[in-house]
């Protein structure tokens, strides 16, 4: 089966990114000598753009604050929420092998359109760039690496449905292409949502917990940032 593009969502409709970061300094959850927990605001890049014009992030925030907080993973720009951060070398590589392994656990919470049918479920949808198109993401069943995502219903309205979404891998867009599979973009996604499914101030993504091993002690360790929609 060749590659195929996400129903509903043709390339046309991406907009031109302008990036407009939102003021502040980042929102400290938890710190000690070795991690830094932070909870990352929707519209702010992880780490520096390529582009000019781009170079204010978290991380450059974040050291401005602690010199020595090191880079361990990436959200999107438009996606807020949980992010941690080492803060020695040793602490980077040991983290760093936490997410590689898969043995870091995410779930993130969303506002998707459409009403869901049923309470739960797992989607398993490999994916690829679309270069043409990039940045966007695509099903792929012959080029895609290996996706997949449980969902769980926890709330529902006239028109859209909350769900919790638990990534098992870590694809980029992941989460995106895999609600839009399953018919429910996430609201107010620029990308892949159409019509009255973009009309939000934001992207309503938040990544709400992360859990894994402290990279000193070995215990296990869980962080939760307040979901703001």
């Amino acid at each position: 089966m060749s590659a195929r593009r996400p129903q509903g969502s043709p390339p046309s409709l991406i907009p031109d990114f302008t990036y407009d970061p939102p003021p502040g300094k980042p929102v400290i959850l938890y710190e000690d000598r070795h991690i830094l927990v932070v909870d990352k605001a929707a519209g702010l890049l992880s780490v520096p753009g390529k582009l000019e014009g781009r170079s204010d992030c978290l991380i450059s925030r974040l050291q401005a604050e602690r010199w020595d907080a090191l880079v361990v993973h990436r959200l999107d720009c438009d996606t807020s929420g949980v992010m941690i951060f080492a803060r020695t070398k040793q602490a980077q590589g040991f983290l760093g092998q936490e997410f590689e392994k898969r043995r870091a656990k995410k779930t993130y919470v969303a506002r998707v359109a459409g009403v869901v049918a049923g309470d739960s479920g797992h989607i398993d949808l490999p994916l690829c760039t679309d270069w043409p198109n990039r940045p966007r993401q695509m099903v792929s069943h012959d080029q895609g690496r290996p996706a997949q995502t449980d969902w769980q219903v926890i709330g529902r309205s006239d028109t859209e449905t909350r769900v919790r979404l638990s990534p098992l891998t870590g694809r980029s867009h992941q989460l995106r292409v895999h609600m839009l599979a399953l018919g429910h973009p996430i609201i107010g996604d620029q990308i892949y949502a159409t019509g009255p499914a973009r009309n939000a101030p934001r992207l309503m993504l938040h990544a709400e917990t992360l859990a894994l091993h402290h990279p000193d002690t070995g215990a296990w360790v869980s962080f939760a940032a307040p979901v703001p929609f």
